[in-house]
């Protein structure tokens, strides 16, 4: 049974289809998972080239009818007679099921997967899928395409195959090396420099002992355009690979391909089977082989025509090359030889362009030379771009050359892998420096009382000394601050409550703890806020909005700035500009035009969303939450505030956020579009442009944990990763050449506020870590050392049963961001559990935040819990369980080698699994869900949901086309610059503040992707 999984085209919520998809394997499916954000044509070229039985797709942001409907039709096109299945959560609604259902779609809601349970469903799936295979199996062979032949030959079928065996590469190595990224790039260089070959791709994952497999080399392709691409189970076949190979592949050369790459799975030491069914072998490595004695026990060394020991990146791997070099000739008696001339090479597959790529591939072209393949000849200067694709089912256009000397250093220099141990270890320093100050202190103090109750005061002399100088000066600053109480504020009652809270004539030594711990608001290290006091002529409130198409959403951002102090707007973009596309009237992406976020493809758009705002008003700040094609979006902003104030020196003036934080979509959200390599360097880029046009009042990046704790992660390791990911950028931007003080006044975060009790110190825990190693560690100054962040309420916590009971949740979310001096909030609608919210529900969760500061009224203290026992004791907790997660991250080589494990992906679904289960079990209770329920409730959510309309639709496929017409003479020229100062390590940014005038979001985003190389997708 062969089903493939995936979710639906700039849908990056995986994790449902992730569990089914392992329900599947259990039963005893193979499945092809293909992960997330997947058109229908990669969808249905993978049913086709794999002759699957059923296609299973999770499909949560908008656009199911067109999306599913269009499979159906091209399903139905191509020849596959695979069954449909879907799910999205409580998205697809009652009708559009029964619609699906009417076009041969099975939709499990909500209510079905209850009533079956994950098991009931994958049974159903299967026994579905169970017809399609026996009808498959029982038709005649003869004619069989190439997809149905290799189903047959699996099945140990004997079939009349014409003698064509082609030649064969075989690709092998140790589990995690990186095969499949490397065999992607190894095709992508074959597509540019060999675009005649016609290649098949047979790449094999073991069987479970159980039955059923995952076959998961097709997720990590980018390269397939023109490649046959078949994943193949063991099936319990000895050697790891499966019975009948030899014959699929001379299956695949009487279909006329000319080369054939077999690819293995993960291999132990004494496996080196491939050798008998391919004329030239890789053997992928990396430079964590074990003692020396390991690699003479690796068999595959001996037959290996090449080796490649990827992730040349990591320390030890140039001693790793000398190694496996000289293994090598001791294995071939080649005793004459140097170690230097043994066909290894250190590669990184996934670098961009990387050197050892090219160098591999080059090597490889002259071995299938000699191997009859004509493959074209080796290129001595190879600077073929890696990484690269087009949109599924068009051709690319090629990309330039990129020049010698294209930059290849490491984002984290190699030896800096530790920096947040250094940073925990500077936070853990400054306290146990505290508390040795405290000890000074008091025995001072001690001593001069005694001394003064003494006639003869002399006799201490020997025990007597200053105040240390560094307590000396807190308590002097202390003391000349103390002469001002500061603002008051009056009650109805008429008592005067003061507007900063501070401790009353204590001890000394509690006095410097304090000063060091806490200290007032606006102080270092800002324990209790960045600001002396809160500002009194702009609310923190900032509010989230977009739908449909600009001009809808600029009307929905005017109601939001009514009668407001300030104009502080939050903007939704739909998933096609979230993925950086534009719109089209392909079904798969026609659906999703405008459709939980506003459309945004060109820079006529961007002015039109924020038409009638002065943005560049101090009182006005604009955040934008879009991450992949994030400079691009930045781009088109900045370009019309410089038009709308006609002066371009605006942008020194201008005030916001742009989210940009690449690395927590990586963790947690999924809304990647390039190479992480591409995308920190693109974000460095930015930065950058800033620094050299002064531009202070905006952020350029949002490192985000609410989005890791809306996947599912705990309030501590939300904490944990965003400040990690903070430390990163840090890191990366100090490698660029930019100094700390230029830069972190630049760096903004934004959080979740949950129901959990960490959640009340989220905020001080963060300002605490952040100033400390900013300033111990990093030498930062004060504007430097300042953490600034926003605050949404929980989306997680968001319901639609007893959605009334939301605001609740809300109200107390909100109320920890005002207590914490969160510096800017978005309160959640209680109708967003199920569409976007509507005007009253929008009104309703802005009065939230607006009766929380006009009335509540401990609202008019700027620190109301600070001084707090519990408070105090649960930041302490909270900060020492952060610092012990940032030990493990260093142990794993920081953020970026945790994420290459997986680390933080696992973590998350951990911590998700187990919220759930809890509030599945009721060992959690959340009232009106798994308690407290309400009898009269309404079996089903709404039907009537908020989406982008058809005329919307239509005025932007308009507005693009005129878009394009207008400059088609010169995007073309404007693009092949961009990619010009792409590959040659230039500022992207800075082009693209010129490319956006005439190019759209979705042609910027394809010169990227020839360039920059397309995000490698992961389990």
């Amino acid at each position: 049974m062969r089903i493939v999984t995936a979710a639906a085209l700039f849908d990056g919520h995986d994790a449902a289809i992730t569990v089914i998809r392992r329900v599947l394997q259990s039963r005893g499916a193979e499945v092809i998972h293909l992960g997330h954000d997947r058109s229908v044509e990669e969808v249905v070229t993978a049913a086709v080239d794999e002759d699957a039985d059923g296609v299973a797709v999770s499909s949560y942001q908008g656009g199911h009818l067109e999306y599913f409907g269009y499979l159906v039709d091209r399903l139905a096109e191509r020849g596959s007679p695979a069954k449909v299945f879907g799910g999205g959560g409580g998205v697809i609604v009652a009708d559009e099921i029964a619609a699906l259902a009417s076009r041969g779609v099975m939709i499990y809601s909500p209510a079905e997967g209850q009533r079956l349970g994950l098991t009931g469903m994958a049974d159903e799936v299967i026994a579905a899928c169970r017809g399609v295979q026996r009808s498959k199996l029982d038709a005649e062979p003869a004619g069989a395409s190439l997809p149905r032949t290799i189903t047959l030959l699996a099945q140990g079928r004997r079939l009349d195959l014409p003698d064509a065996r082609p030649p064969v590469l075989g690709i092998t190595g140790t589990g995690g090396s990186g095969k499949s990224s490397l065999t992607d790039e190894l095709l992508l260089r074959f597509r540019r420099r060999a675009p005649h070959l016609r290649i098949a791709v047979l790449a094999i994952d073991p069987t479970a002992r159980r039955g059923g497999a995952l076959l998961g080399d097709r997720i990590r392709m980018n390269a397939l355009g023109g490649v046959y691409f078949r994943s193949l189970a063991t099936r319990g076949a000895p050697g790891g690979v499966p019975v009948g190979l030899d014959e699929m592949i001379a299956a695949c050369g009487a279909a006329g391909h000319d080369l054939v790459i077999v690819e293995t799975p993960g291999m132990g030491q004494g496996d080196a089977a491939i050798a008998d069914h391919a004329d030239l072998v890789l053997y992928v490595m990396t430079p964590e082989y074990g003692a020396a004695t390991q690699l003479e026990k690796i068999a595959a060394l001996e037959v290996a025509d090449l080796v490649a020991i990827n992730k040349f990146d990591r320390r030890g791997a140039e001693d790793a090359l000398r190694d496996v070099a000289r293994q090598l000739i001791r294995a071939r008696g080649a005793f004459g030889q140097r170690w230097q001339d043994q066909p290894v090479l250190g590669t990184v597959a996934s670098r961009v362009n990387d050197d050892g790529v090219n160098r591999l591939f080059d090597r490889l072209l002259g071995l299938l030379a000699d191997a009859g393949v004509p493959a074209g000849q080796p290129d001595e200067a190879s600077t073929t771009p890696g990484s690269s694709t087009t949109t599924p089912g068009e051709t690319g256009t090629g990309a330039p050359a990129a020049p010698a000397g294209s930059p290849t250093q490491s984002i984290i220099p190699r030896g800096r892998e530790r920096y947040l141990a250094e940073v925990a270890d500077a936070v853990r320093d400054y306290h146990a420096q505290t508390t040795d100050l405290v000890e000074q202190v008091r025995r001072h103090d001690h001593l001069e009382a005694v001394a003064a109750l003494l006639d003869d005061p002399g006799v201490l002399a020997g025990h007597r000394a200053p105040l240390p100088r560094a307590a000396a000066d807190l308590l002097d600053a202390w003391r000349a601050a103390g002469a001002d109480p500061g603002p008051i504020a009056e009650t109805l009652s008429g008592l005067s409550l003061p507007k900063v809270a501070v401790p009353s004539d204590p001890e000394t030594g509690a006095l410097v703890r304090y000063l060091r711990e806490e200290n007032r608001p606006g102080a270092f290290p800002f324990t209790a806020g960045v600001f002396p006091l809160k500002r009194s002529g702009e609310r923190p409130t900032r509010m989230f909005a977009g739908e449909g198409d600009p001009a809808r959403t600029n009307r929905r951002f005017h109601l939001l700035a009514k009668d407001q102090p300030s104009t502080r707007l939050s903007t939704a973009f739909d998933s096609v500009t979230l993925y950086g596309r534009d719109p089209d009237r392909r079904p798969d992406i026609y659906g999703k035009v405008g459709t939980s976020g506003v459309s945004i493809a060109t820079l006529d758009d961007m002015k039109d969303t924020f038409a009638g705002f002065d943005l560049a008003d101090p009182k006005t700040s604009v955040s934008m939450t879009i991450n992949g094609p994030a400079p691009t979006i930045l781009a088109m902003f900045f370009n019309a505030a410089i038009d709308a104030a006609g002066d371009p020196e605006v942008v020194r003036r201008v005030r916001g956020t742009v989210q940009a934080d690449i690395l927590k979509e990586d963790q947690g959200q999924n809304t990647c579009l390039f190479s992480t390599d591409f995308s920190l360097r693109a974000m460095a880029d930015v930065q950058e442009w800033f620094i050299e046009h002064g531009v202070k009042g905006f952020y350029s990046v949002s490192i985000s944990g609410y989005h890791i704790a809306e996947a599912g992660a705990n309030p501590i390791t939300q904490l944990a990763l965003t400040l990690a990911n903070g430390f990163t950028y840090v890191e990366a931007y100090l490698a660029r050449g930019m100094a700390i003080d230029d830069f972190a006044p630049n760096l903004s975060f934004f959080f979740s506020n949950g129901m959990d009790a960490e959640y009340s110190v989220i905020g001080r825990v963060a300002r605490r870590i952040w100033a400390v190693a900013l300033r111990e560690r990093y030498g930062a100054g004060e504007r430097a050392q300042k953490l600034k962040y926003h605050i949404q309420t929980s989306g997680r916590s968001l319901h639609a049963a007893e959605m009334e009971f939301n605001d609740i949740r809300t109200t107390l979310q909100a109320l920890c961001a005002f207590y914490d001096s969160a510096n800017s909030l978005h309160t959640n609608a209680y109708d967003e559990a199920v569409t976007t919210p509507s005007p009253a529900s929008v009104r309703r969760a802005l009065a939230i935040q607006l009766i929380i500061d006009a009335e509540w009224g401990l609202a008019a203290v700027d620190n109301p819990l600070q001084g707090s026992y519990l408070i105090e004791q649960l930041t302490a907790l909270v900060e020492e369980a952060v610092l012990a997660e940032f030990d493990r991250l260093a142990d794993r080589g920081g953020v970026l080698g945790a994420m290459e494990t997986g680390y933080q992906r696992g973590l998350i679904q951990d911590e998700s699994m187990l919220y759930e289960s809890r509030k599945h079990d009721g060992s959690m209770p959340i009232i009106g869900v798994n308690t407290f329920l309400n009898p009269d409730a309404e079996a089903s959510a709404p039907t009537v949901l908020a989406r982008g309309t058809t005329e919307e639709k239509e005025s932007q496929l308009a507005r693009l086309a005129d878009f394009h017409a207008r400059h088609a003479a010169e995007a073309p020229k404007a693009l092949e610059r961009l990619k010009r100062v792409a590959l040659s390590g230039g500022n992207v940014f800075d082009e693209l503040m010129r490319t956006v005038r005439v190019a759209s979001l979705g042609q910027i985003s394809e010169a990227f992707f020839e360039v920059g190389g397309r995000y490698r997708r992961t389990m």
